[in-house]
């Protein structure tokens, strides 16, 4: 310890040595340059005189009146180098600028001072305050840069410089990838950078709020880039037709990437001349009773989304066995000639006393209908009609002729990753009428889901953005097993609160843990904390100075600390987007972590959003004189499939009395 005082006892000896150096030669510069008033206030010596003149003819000292100055200066310069002091917050470079050029202008820029047409005296008093000022400001300036507080603690608040890390910057393409390229700041820049879905299959989430960006820049980016990619695919346009009318321009501008060319197919009931029509319940694609299970199951859980919650409960399951022995009733009458959701419908309005003994009479629904039955034979008529209510009531909300028409015919079948015919399908919801249309969609939804599930079959992507406004059944299960079957599902909605108040707990939290995939936009609370939990924690260095009168002292320890808290997850900017990727065997990816900005090139899509056409009419209702009869088909229709559900009942009713073994299950009224 004493050895290093007595260094820098030594190192200050030596500061000051070279600044008294320094203001000699200011004093000597002096005596030279103002040596006439010198003289004549009696004060040279000729010892001096003599001595100067030797350094000038030797060395060329005083040849001109800088060289002494600049002399003077880089002595100061040294001298200030190896000061120590006490730095200060205050001293800003700012303060320093003004101190050394004020010190400047006042040491070198002060020569025609001497050249006034004063006296000599007055003359060289002026220039002596001036040059000294001059060197006093110079001083200062160089033993305030010495004791500049060089870090400044207060510059990265908000710890921007330890929370931001080296992302991806390589272009990761591959037949399916999904690549998006990015902005993230790193090292006090911002650099450009990919962020490389190089497995899709392993499913997506996009979550953020309102306004997030989630579906500009993410989105619409898997819908174009999958159909380049020459990908059948379904599309849940919750706000139609925004997502379906990029999908159809973006289909007939890429047909060159499928082999066999897909067709698009729009399910709208808002527009029935821009639908197509499909029965989501054909008789070909329900092999067994579970079948007619999960399509009640949907329907009834989409109808009333609190009975997520109370899945299992007598009075939720009664309705969903009675719908599904309708279904299957309605598919094994006739070899399914009036299979559709529909006629189910129609069929399940009818009294119950009709309804009941025609199901009965079917030895496949005993099982299904056991605690109906129960109350039928018992004449437990308020339980039964208990039971039957609770799945009516819910179901007439469906009663539409426009929905009947879209649902009563087949114009394409809902394989839609069928090699033999590839398919483009979007279904448009309507957010004004979302409970009824995201019912019958959800359907949709479910058949699919079950449909594409499946080997031998063409990559194909299940994009369903809003999510929470429909119930999927089986979502859980197509992300665990579809993707080695090349599904890739890409799920959007608002945060995982939202999810878990329409699909239940458990299922969110299965639908959640599942993918591999993570964007997300500015999202709060628990969203934000699990997220931030899921991304984990990265080694931080912090650094710590204490300033006292007599030193300032640094210390630097590190710590684990979240790579992306909370908080910076709850105030994302619009198009800001933290998350993970997954990696395949043959195409790893070491930072899987983003933190960036979606880059979309908003001129571009502005192009091509002019260059769009609309989606076509598909159906002319038009007659040969020209009128238009859309409506009058339609009620048509409305009123074909209550008459066939009469002529079912009557013909039923007819054979059950006609047989002695199922006469008694008419009962006398």
């Amino acid at each position: 310890m004493s050895q290093q005082e007595d260094d820098l006892r030594a190192l200050a000896k030596i500061m000051d040595f070279l600044r008294a150096v320094g203001i000699i030669l200011v004093v000597v510069h002096f005596y030279w340059y103002c040596y006439g008033a010198i003289s004549s206030w009696g004060m040279n010596i000729g010892v001096v005189d003599r001595m100067l003149m030797n350094f000038d003819r030797t060395a060329g000292l005083f040849h001109s009146l800088l060289y002494t100055k600049l002399f003077s200066v880089v002595l100061l310069a040294l001298s200030c180098l190896g000061t120590s002091g006490v730095k200060g917050e205050k001293i800003t470079w700012s303060k320093i600028g003004t101190v050394l050029a004020t010190g400047f202008v006042l040491f070198f820029l002060n020569w025609w001072i001497l050249e006034l047409p004063l006296s000599a005296t007055t003359n060289t008093i002026l220039y002596v305050l001036t040059t000294c000022a001059g060197y006093v400001c110079l001083l200062m300036g160089g033993l305030w840069m010495s004791r500049l507080l060089k870090h400044n603690l207060m510059e990265d608040v908000f710890n921007n410089e330890n929370e931001s890390f080296m992302q991806e910057t390589r272009l990761l393409e591959s037949e399916y990838s999904v690549n998006l390229p990015t902005r993230f700041y790193y090292k006090k820049r911002w650099n450009n950078g990919w962020i490389n879905v190089v497995n899709p299959f392993r499913a997506t989430i996009v979550l953020g709020t309102p306004g997030s960006g989630k579906s500009f820049a993410v989105v619409n980016n898997f819908i174009k880039q999958q159909i380049e990619k020459g990908f059948s695919a379904y599309i849940y346009d919750f706000k139609y037709p925004d997502l379906s009318t990029i999908a159809y321009n973006h289909l007939i501008n890429n047909m060159d990437g499928y082999k066999v060319k897909p067709k698009f197919y729009v399910i709208n009931f808002d527009d029935p001349r821009r639908s197509h029509r499909c029965n989501p319940i054909h008789p070909d694609f329900m092999t067994d009773i579970s079948d007619a299970y999960e399509s009640a199951y949907t329907i009834m859980l989409n109808l009333n989304k609190s009975w997520v919650q109370k899945q299992g409960d007598f009075f939720v399951e009664s309705p969903i066995i009675l719908f599904a022995a309708v279904i299957w009733y309605l598919r094994i009458y006739k070899d399914g000639k009036y299979c559709t959701f529909p006629h189910a419908i129609e069929f399940l309005n009818r009294k119950y006393a009709d309804i009941f003994p025609i199901l009965t009479s079917y030895p496949e629904l005993e099982n299904y209908l056991s605690p109906f039955m129960d109350a039928w034979e018992s004449s437990a008529v308020e339980q039964l009609q208990g039971q039957i209510a609770s799945a009516k009531i819910p179901l007439s909300r469906m009663i539409s002729p426009a929905l009947y028409w879209v649902m009563t015919a087949d114009d394409f079948t809902l394989d839609i990753n069928n090699p033999e015919e590839p398919k483009v399908l979007v279904v448009g919801n309507n957010p004004d009428r979302q409970g009824i249309y995201g019912a019958a969609l959800g359907l949709y939804n479910s058949r699919i889901v079950k449909l594409i599930n499946k080997k031998k079959r063409l990559k194909s992507a299940v994009i369903i953005d809003e999510l929470p406004t429909i119930y999927m059944r089986g979502l859980d299960n197509l992300i665990a097993t579809a993707r080695s079957n090349k599904v890739a599902v890409m799920l959007g909605f608002q945060d995982f609160s939202q999810l878990k108040r329409d699909y239940g707990d458990k299922e969110s939290a299965v639908i959640c843990n599942t993918v591999g995939n993570v964007f997300a936009g500015q999202v709060v609370a628990e969203t934000a904390k699990t997220l931030s939990e899921r991304f984990g924690k990265v080694l931080q260095k912090r650094q710590n100075m204490t300033i006292n009168r007599n030193e300032t002292s640094v210390s630097i320890n590190t710590q684990m600390d979240s790579l992306i808290p909370a908080s910076k997850i709850s105030n994302l900017t619009q198009g800001m987007f933290v998350g993970a990727v997954a990696d395949n065997f043959d195409e790893r990816i070491e930072q899987k972590i983003f933190h960036a900005e979606i880059v979309v090139d908003n001129e571009q899509v502005r192009r091509e959003t002019a260059r769009y056409v609309k989606i076509p009419q598909i159906i002319d209702f038009t007659d040969k004189d020209g009128n238009d009869t859309m409506q009058q088909q339609i009620d048509a229709n409305y009123y074909r499939i209550k008459n066939e559900v009469r002529q079912i009942v009557a013909d039923e009713i007819e054979r059950i009395k006609a047989d002695p073994e199922l006469s008694h299950l008419i009962k006398d009224k």
